[in-house]
């Protein structure tokens, strides 16, 4: 189930979304969130995407603990899995992920659950 800005619960504290873009940072603190994680590569979806640096103002603006770990679509590392459950422990929770769908850091969470 999909709530405001398309956001999708995938553990008690955990939630992904799809590519948000710098305005919609004030939405999510609003929301209760309290950090961003941006997996999605800069210029992955070419002119119109959003840069991390945009995002990572606006929601650094709106409070936000905010990190960029970027991955590929199709495969993640062990590495960025392992990059991934360190960062994701040490952020406060709620944590909000998002990629171009939400489907990518949806699988790097899982996966950064399986190795944990």
């Amino acid at each position: 189930m999909n709530g405001p800005l398309g956001i999708t619960r995938i553990a008690p504290d955990v939630c992904v979304a799809g590519q948000l873009d710098a305005a919609a940072m004030a939405e999510v603190a609003r929301l209760g969130f309290r950090s961003v994680v941006n997996n999605r590569p800069d210029f992955e979806g070419g002119p119109g995407q959003p840069t991390s640096a945009q995002v990572e103002a606006a929601a650094r603006a709106a409070g936000l603990e905010y990190r960029f770990l970027p991955v590929a679509s199709g495969y993640q590392s062990p590495e960025e899995i392992a990059a991934f459950a360190a960062l994701a422990a040490q952020l406060p929770r709620p944590l909000l992920l998002f990629c171009r769908s939400g489907a990518r850091s949806a699988r790097l969470y899982q996966a950064a659950q399986a190795v944990g």
